[in-house]
């Protein structure tokens, strides 16, 4: 980076990038119909207002526009240039620019980073000239950028062949073509972005540092992103603190969901700590709103434009079918959405308006006469919204050619009169009826699971902001993995007394280097004993027949002693074994898993969740970013599919969540005290009513390879 991301100097850069008064672009031409005609084309179509500068020696005007052989020919100093030239030429042009005093440069050319060893020298060297000649870069290897409130279509991009439709969404991408096909998506169902930018390689100026400074603008409601890597990480966590503070929700469309970037571990809880995972708990943990694809990004752009947030997750389903109402229901409940009974006084007030046929309950069956009576649909939306336990609504019905005018009037008397926010979701919609509403500002979508999923990011968004307005996360990072870093595990007891310093319940241990010292230490602990070999070189104690349980009597730990030294030499003929672990038997509970992994770019992340043999096949656990607070935890705990068999379910012991949740906290707290410990497993830990322990633990710290 050239500048810190809050300097003066890097304001005034990303402020001239987004609200250029006057624009050099250098290797412009007149031909529209070639990639570097098209920003002096689409400029001037578009009724940009401030100067324009071609630069091209080959021309003396391009339509009337006095063109300039050179940089250092230009009457003034641009507040923005546009490099649509060869990449071997790039270099002189920053070179240049620089010298004149342009604050920043969007580089259209190709063949850098992206192009392999070769291409990430020369970018370097980009990077490098443009520092030394105080000048910021956006790209290489970008398609540009719309502010489209100025006219200012600095693209050339096919989406740009029409003018863009302003709206209150600020959008940015790190893919082009991807990202300039989620804005025409967009356009194409009558949304429009405000500003649209790509960032392209982002050797200097990054996607997050490009929406930090779009969210100053007052006629942005709502940020999106398209993301496929993070090259500041903190970055981001400023930006998701910056939309909670402005309640300017951020939504993120994140791809690479694989293994890519992060170390082959030894440990369950590196192995679950896929990039996908860490990035998940993150936004959670930030308000960051996560969408899974194009089209659920932008229907939550068009729910956060329109809609007011929910203060709850309770949800009324009105609709005019019973199988829909069914859909969504089923959908609500694996969102965690609550669909409550509506009180009885909302019920009988739904009663002297619905026909005796329809259903009161929730969801609310219409059924179709609200089509002959559509204050039918009016007072039924809004007696349900009247309901305490109800916090937003679902609209569902379908076709309904000849009605249309009928329904919108409906929706704009909501829209103007209910104060709790409704979706619409109109399912096979006669040609321009959803065109209309969104015109109303009412936020419409065209499937029925989809609706669903709106309410509930909106109704998590409210939560998060709610949470972190109160509870502040830090931005800052702790130490992160390092790929010069090799993990090596720790003796077990040298990790115990570090667990135990830290708060963490471990059971007693002991070491015995043989069956006579194993069954002394067996009385002195107390019967029954667990056994257990200590050895560096394995990990895995049981598939090692390492493991033996429920010893009673000091014959049978001196037998079992033999048995688990014998098959960890045969199983491991190199392992170097220092003897076995001598533990006693701890009451039985809920068996969980409680780690932590130091992951290489949000630094140490807390894991817990079902454990013992449920870890391998269920694989249901929830991270957090340390240093975790107790809101972190019961929103990890909330996350769970097994949060009920925490309260008890199925028989099994309630487990003390209380002291779940101190005992993480405590976690995350040694991680982030202990840069040079890389991973802690702990599984199983028992857990009921009365506490926790753990019985297995592993600690991984690092050395230099």
């Amino acid at each position: 980076m050239l500048n810190s991301d809050s300097s003066d100097s890097s304001k005034t850069a990303l402020h001239a990038l987004l609200r250029p008064e006057s624009i050099a672009i250098i290797g412009a031409t007149g031909d529209s119909n070639k990639l570097n005609g098209r920003p002096f084309h689409y400029l001037r179509r578009d009724g940009y207002k401030g100067r324009i500068y071609p630069v091209n020696p080959k021309y003396d005007e391009l339509d009337g526009i006095l063109c300039f052989p050179d940089v250092d020919s230009l009457p003034e100093t641009p507040d923005l240039a546009i490099i649509i030239v060869a990449a071997r030429r790039v270099i002189a042009t920053v070179e240049a620019l620089g010298r004149k005093g342009v604050p920043v440069a969007v580089i259209f050319s190709a063949g850098f980073g992206e192009m392999g060893e070769e291409g990430q020298r020369l970018e370097s060297e980009l990077l490098e000239t443009a520092r030394k000649n105080g000048i910021r870069i956006c790209g290489p290897n970008n398609l540009g950028l719309i502010n489209a409130f100025e006219g200012m279509t600095a693209t050339f991009s096919q989406y740009a062949y029409e003018p863009p439709v302003t709206g209150p969404v600020a959008f940015a991408s790190q893919s082009g073509a991807f990202g300039t096909g989620i804005a025409a998506l967009a356009r194409s169902q009558g949304a429009g972005f405000g500003y649209f930018v790509n960032t392209g390689n982002e050797a200097d100026i990054t996607l997050t540092e490009v929406l930090e400074e779009l969210l100053d603008d007052d006629r942005i409601k709502v940020a999106a992103a398209y993301l496929e890597g993070l090259k500041n990480p903190e970055s981001l966590l400023r930006l998701a603190a910056k939309s909670i503070q402005l309640n300017k929700p951020l939504v993120v469309t994140k791809v690479g969901r694989n293994e890519a970037g992060v170390r082959a571990a030894a440990s369950h809880t590196g192995a679950l700590a896929g990039e996908d995972a860490v990035f998940d708990a993150v936004a959670r943990q930030h308000g960051i709103v996560r969408a899974n694809n194009e089209q659920h990004l932008l229907d939550l752009v068009s729910a956060f434009s329109t809609c007011r947030i929910p203060e709850g997750r309770g949800v009324a389903i009105i609709t005019q079918s019973g199988g829909a109402a069914a859909l969504m229901a089923d959908r609500a409940e694996e969102l965690g959405l609550d669909v409550p009974v509506l009180s009885e006084n909302t019920q009988a007030r739904l009663r002297e308006v619905i026909p005796p046929f329809g259903m009161p309950g929730n969801p609310v069956d219409l059924t179709a006469q609200f089509i002959a009576e559509p204050d039918i649909l009016t007072r039924s939306v809004t007696i349900a919204l009247e309901d305490p336990a109800v916090h937003a609504a679902v609209i569902w019905f379908q076709l309904m050619h000849g009605f249309v005018d009928e329904l919108v009037e409906v929706l704009i008397e909501l829209k103007r009169t209910v104060t709790k926010p409704f979706v619409v979701c109109w399912l096979a919609a006669p040609p321009g009826a959803l065109d209309r509403i969104r015109d109303e500002g009412i936020c419409v979508i065209g499937a029925t699971e989809p609706a669903i999923d709106i309410i509930s990011g909106m109704a998590s968004y409210g939560e998060a902001r709610q949470r972190l307005l109160e509870e502040p996360r830090p931005i800052e990072l702790a130490h992160v993995a390092t790929d010069d870093n090799l993990p090596v595990p720790m003796p077990s007891l040298h990790a115990r007394n570090m667990l135990v310093k830290a708060d963490m319940p471990l059971v007693a241990a002991e070491l015995a280097s043989n069956g006579e010292e194993a069954a002394v230490l067996g009385a002195k602990l107390g019967w029954p004993i667990a056994l257990k070999i200590e050895s560096p070189d394995i990990l895995h104690k049981s598939d090692a027949g390492g493991v033996q349980l429920g010893l009673t009597t000091e014959e049978e730990v001196r037998s079992a002693t033999d048995e688990i030294l014998a098959s960890a030499a045969q199983h491991s003929p190199n392992a170097h074994i220092d003897g076995v672990l001598v533990q006693p038997m701890a009451a039985p509970g809920t068996e969980l898993v409680l780690g932590m992994r130091r992951d290489p770019i949000f630094g140490p992340m807390i894991m817990f969740g079902l454990g013992g043999v449920f870890i391998e096949t269920l694989k249901d656990v929830a991270f957090g970013r340390a240093p975790l607070t107790k809101s972190d935890v019961s929103q990890m705990i909330a996350t769970l599919k097994c949060k009920a068999l925490l309260d008890g379910a199925r028989g099994l012991p309630s487990v003390n969540q209380e002291v779940l949740s101190d005992v993480l906290i405590a976690l995350s707290y040694f991680a982030v005290d202990h840069p040079e410990i890389s991973e802690v497993d702990l599984n199983p830990v028992f857990a009921n009513a009365d506490g926790l322990i753990a019985v297995d633990w592993m600690v991984l710290s690092t050395e230099k390879r």
